[in-house]
């Protein structure tokens, strides 16, 4: 198995491209790079972390990845209430967020009895 067969890592692939895509053109730069890199990390340290060789490793990376579902809801608040972001694909995002921030925590507790 490899880190691309996962499906939380599928699709919080997928939700970086999106923001990415949605992001190209915005002029509001300070914003466009934090929720870009917060989108990004996700899917980033659900790989680096299956890349380590240690289950404590990988739960540590996994975590961060969580940490990130939860920044990109918060960034998107704001996104949403300055006007960067509208209503539909914001809530769209924070569910999808939502989802994979409970999916990683299922893998993490999965990966904590290999040891």
């Amino acid at each position: 198995m490899q880190f691309e067969n996962l499906n939380v890592w599928q699709r919080s692939a997928d939700l970086a491209c999106e923001v990415f895509i949605y992001f190209k053109t915005s002029k509001q730069f300070g914003l466009k790079d934090q929720i870009t890199r917060s989108a990004l990390s996700i899917s980033s340290n659900i790989a680096e972390g299956y890349e380590r060789k240690t289950a404590k490793d990988y739960c540590r990376f996994l975590s961060y990845s969580k940490g990130s579902c939860g920044e990109l809801r918060s960034q998107l608040y704001i996104a949403l209430k300055i006007g960067e972001v509208d209503t539909k694909t914001a809530e769209t995002w924070i569910e999808e967020s939502r989802q994979l921030s409970k999916m990683i925590s299922a893998l993490m507790k999965t990966i904590e009895t290999w040891d």
